[in-house]
């Protein structure tokens, strides 16, 4: 067999293509460690600063209560996890959290909330929270469950830049995670958000008991998207005691990375984002990631119900890296 190429591509020039199949990308998977990173480092230079790592913050505005049943997730209703909900902040006191962020050093500012699909007047509230942190000079960013067009259209007038909503794994996999929405629902909300001139953050999660063929088969389904996503999270799973993947076996380290450098080669324009888990990652870990291909990271605040590495860590480490802020 032919071993794959960084550049097979119809576009020669960019490497961007919509149309990897399972095999090819299976194929990458199977590159040598070394050979494997040496293509996905190759394409992500001529697309980037190879030293450049954008800083994003995410901070939970509303947590707990989903009524969702999602394993991996502790801010399920369906699970005891000891969290305590949390109603919907305050406006202002996300847009200070916000600009925490913004003097910490984040560009973009992410805005959670444990919802099915946000509704009345807290969606409304949420515009406001939007339109105040644009006004910081902060990219905006949020991930609020399901949308409809008509919500995405009022997002994007309130100046949301970023949506994210995760495809969380393959659509093989996707029942054996998550019974109360459709992998179709997914889809349907990525395409509102689209077509209302958000740019999509879209990625999944890896480590929740999946094989490499589902990491193969979410990987093309989210570089087969009519776009790729602007950004594109690679969580890695964080056990919380409670949830039904509490006692999930680790992901292989070289495995993660190994998924890290396939997203860079199937969407070199993308940012693509070290999120849940990182805290768990060696700082060596972490270096391989950055040399696969991810560029982006969150920064300070809360991941949601998962705290993020320390702030001064990260700047050790972007020290001893040579890395710098995008």
């Amino acid at each position: 067999m032919t071993e794959p190429t960084a550049c097979l591509s119809d576009n020669p020039e960019t490497g961007v293509r919509h149309d990897w199949s399972r095999a090819e990308v299976g194929a990458l998977f199977e590159l040598p460690f070394n050979e494997l990173l040496f293509q996905a480092q190759t394409l992500h230079r001529r697309h980037f600063d190879p030293n450049a790592v954008q800083i994003s913050t995410l901070l939970s505005i509303k947590t707990g209560g989903c009524p969702e049943d999602c394993k991996y997730c502790p801010q399920s209703v369906h699970y005891d996890t000891g969290l305590e909900p949390e109603a919907l902040m305050d406006v202002d006191a996300v847009v200070s959290a916000a600009r925490r962020a913004r003097e910490a050093g984040a560009s973009r500012f992410c805005m959670g909330a444990a919802w099915r699909n946000p509704k009345g007047k807290n969606f409304e509230r949420v515009l406001e929270m939007v339109g105040r942190v644009r006004a910081e000079g902060l990219e905006t960013c949020a991930t609020l469950g399901m949308l409809d067009a008509e919500q995405s259209r009022q997002l994007k007038v309130a100046g949301l830049d970023y949506y994210n909503h995760n495809l969380d794994t393959s659509p093989e996999f996707y029942g054996e995670i998550i019974s109360t929405r459709t992998w179709d629902d997914r889809i349907d909300t990525l395409t509102h958000v689209r077509e209302a001139g958000i740019n999509v953050c879209c990625g999944g999660i890896v480590g929740m008991g999946e094989g490499r063929a589902d990491r193969v088969s979410l990987l093309c389904e989210l570089a087969g998207l009519p776009e790729h996503p602007g950004s594109v999270p690679i969580n890695r799973l964080v056990k919380v005691e409670g949830t039904p993947l509490d006692h999930e076996a680790d992901i292989d380290a070289f495995e993660f990375v190994r998924t890290i450098a396939v997203a860079r080669i199937l969407m070199p324009e993308s940012y693509v984002r070290l999120s849940a888990g990182r805290t768990e990652m060696t700082d060596e870990m972490q270096a391989l990631c950055f040399f696969a291909g991810a560029n982006s990271i969150f920064y300070g605040e809360k991941l949601l119900t998962t705290g993020n590495p320390d702030t001064a860590n990260d700047d050790a480490l972007f020290e001893r890296l040579g890395l710098h802020p995008a």
